[in-house]
């Protein structure tokens, strides 16, 4: 059977995670617009050429180019057995595109997989990372924390320090960007009535649980 579907998720929710398991158990192309663009750039199709003019000016490739380029990648024979979008669509003008491209070749979404985790805990994952000032060992206050407090377990160094990106201010600004974006598609597919919303604090086995329950049903 075939299965199109498109897989959101804020950064820090475990998508890539679910997106592999994903994609060893059901046989179809996780087709992710970093992946996408930078084939196409290299492959110089006539949309990639067009995105490398914006990118090159390190400006944001508009709506249109961006659909041009989803259109191409679903159009390759991998996809006519399904997909999973990641990454797009991005926002409403995406969906309404995604829409009608599907629609033109006769298919449909069969679900929007949404891996929602608070993000307060987002936060959390994300702003987490440390580094030793000394030898540049990296720890993460939940995952990977020092074995004795304080104290680097490669050097015995005491002094700590966190990159700009990791700083809890810079992480909540990162989310608050992406919550402003996800909201509207969320909504849009929830109306669509293909939207399925996985706990994603689980742990992760029991997260993909949910998900391949979801897959299993379609």
């Amino acid at each position: 059977m075939s299965m199109n579907l498109v897989l959101m998720g804020l950064p820090g929710a475990g998508k890539g995670t679910q997106a592999q398991k994903i994609v060893e158990d059901f046989d179809i192309p996780h087709i992710s617009t970093g992946d996408i663009f930078r084939a196409a750039i290299k492959n110089e199709t006539p949309m990639g050429l067009e995105a490398k003019k914006y990118i090159d000016k390190g400006e944001l490739v508009p709506d249109e180019v961006t659909n041009g380029i989803v259109k191409e990648r679903l159009a390759q024979d991998d996809t006519k057995n399904g997909f999973m979008l990641d990454g797009f669509p991005r926002n409403l003008n995406q969906a309404a595109a995604l829409d009608k491209m599907l629609a033109e070749s006769d298919r449909q979404l069969d679900a929007v997989i949404n891996i929602h985790v608070q993000p307060e805990v987002l936060v959390e994952r994300l702003s987490g990372r440390y580094i030793c000032r000394n030898c540049g060992a990296t720890y993460h206050k939940i995952y990977n924390p020092t074995k004795v407090e304080g104290t680097c377990d490669v050097c015995g160094g005491h002094e700590f320090y966190q990159r700009e990106d990791d700083k809890p201010a810079t992480v909540k600004n990162r989310l608050d960007v992406n919550i402003k974006l996800n909201t509207p598609l969320v909504d849009y597919y929830q109306k669509q009535g293909v939207l399925h919303t996985i706990d994603g604090q689980q742990d992760i086995d029991k997260v993909y649980a949910d998900v391949k329950e979801v897959l299993n049903s379609l």
